[in-house]
């Protein structure tokens, strides 16, 4: 015979629900985003330091994030497995970031008709993103991460293109990993 919850139980088994819910949604607990906001922060910080010792290719910091990529996929079809579950939420949240990921690839393929300015347009890309998932998943904290951001593509749209690197960096630090590890912890 199945025990009958008092009201305090259901309320406290549905903020759990909704506690784990946010948690998976938002990437494994934050898996993707502190992924993501590690690797790409640690890129554009070692961008920059590269063009400031002024070596020839600082670009090549970037070759970095290939194996991101397959680690980011390998996780992403690992997780439905384990839990056996794949939510609408999941669903939306995996689609939403596959285009952000398809727009940053075009705008890096363009990058010369951008003159180079292709950092502001990727934080504008990625503060949809982070601000998207932030409204769908109810966490005050990713939506600010969107923001803080959109408010970095702002100003990086006025700075020169190197130290468009370090503003870009900071704003992924604030805007992916402090987020991220909110969700980790929660």
């Amino acid at each position: 015979m199945e025990k009958e919850l008092t009201s305090k139980e259901s309320l406290e088994l549905i903020t759990q629900m909704i506690s784990k819910a946010k948690k998976t949604a938002g990437g494994d607990g934050g898996f993707q985003m502190l992924l993501w906001g590690w690797a790409v922060s640690l890129c554009n910080f070692g961008h920059y330091i590269l063009a400031k010792l002024e070596y020839d290719a600082p670009y090549v910091v970037w070759t970095a994030l290939i194996p991101v990529v397959g680690v980011s996929i390998w996780h992403g079809f690992k997780k439905p497995r384990q839990t056996g579950v794949r939510t609408h939420l999941d669903s939306v949240l995996n689609q939403l970031w596959l285009m952000v990921f398809i727009g940053i690839i075009i705008v890096l393929a363009f990058m010369s008709q951008l003159n180079f300015y292709q950092n502001p347009v990727i934080l504008i890309l990625a503060s949809i993103g982070v601000f998207t998932t932030g409204a769908m998943v109810k966490e005050k904290l990713i939506k600010f991460g969107g923001v803080f951001l959109m408010v970095a593509a702002l100003i990086s749209f006025f700075m020169p293109i190197t130290e468009q690197y370090l503003v870009a960096g900071i704003a992924i630090v604030i805007g992916y990993l402090v987020p991220g590890y909110t969700l980790k912890k929660g």
